[in-house]
């Protein structure tokens, strides 16, 4: 499991749970860098079930599909969270979603929000993601959320649709590492004081972000093709 362990007090003592906190140092999308990488030592090694917990669910912080099979979101009643769905994006990435602390007021009146917003934006979807009513503490309905990722994961793979999903996380992990490696190339060689110079000049209306970008590459391109 890779999540916050501080939270985990009485699965980090179960013997056959492994599980590491991972700082993404300030790294946009809900995840660490290297949080792709640690999966697949874990899948190496055999793990039956690796669990990833993102940051939060803010615009920018879904990554996580990425990196995952099926995508839960988890919704609590009470904290507004189903218009942050609707501005994050949150209902494009959902595989399966979950009302927590259902035993909370208005736990209702969120599943049928979200139920409402889903059928709004099914379009020609194969696969309707199921709305879960849980309490964790209790383990109430953890059978039936095992039940929903077992049974994605084999609407997946009927459909063709794990290899699909496979291929687009490699294409997506490679290019993030081409913009990574091209990103690193491009601070290796340039001063800090060029960029603030370059900053200034946009400020000042001396010339446009655009053409600003295109003239610094310029020299760099020359580079990259000796």
């Amino acid at each position: 499991l890779l999540g916050d362990r501080v939270r985990m007090n009485e699965v980090s003592l179960d013997e056959d749970v492994f599980i590491r906190s991972m700082g993404t140092r300030g790294h946009l999308g809900g995840l660490a860098t290297t949080t792709r990488d640690v999966i697949k030592i874990l899948d190496a090694f055999g793990k039956d079930f690796i669990l990833v917990e993102t940051v939060g669910a803010g615009q920018s912080e879904v990554e996580v599909v990425k990196a995952a099979h099926t995508t839960i979101i988890v919704e609590v009643p009470g904290l507004g969270d189903d218009i942050q769905a609707i501005k994050a994006g949150i209902l494009e990435i959902g595989d399966i979603f979950i009302v927590n602390k259902a035993d909370r007021e208005g736990a209702e009146n969120t599943a049928r929000e979200l139920d409402t917003m889903l059928d709004m934006n099914q379009e020609e979807k194969d696969w309707k993601p199921p709305i879960l009513k849980t309490i964790a503490k209790e383990g109430k309905n953890i059978d039936e959320l095992n039940d929903a990722i077992k049974s994605h994961l084999s609407h997946l793979k009927e459909t063709g649709g794990f290899e699909e999903l496979k291929k687009k996380q490699i294409r997506d992990e490679f290019l993030d590492i081409v913009k990574e490696k091209i990103y690193s190339y491009t601070m290796e060689r340039t001063g800090e004081g060029e960029i603030d110079e370059i900053v200034e000049n946009v400020m000042n209306s001396e010339i446009d972000p655009y053409t600003a970008a295109k003239d610094f590459l310029e020299p760099l391109e020359e580079d990259w093709k000796n």
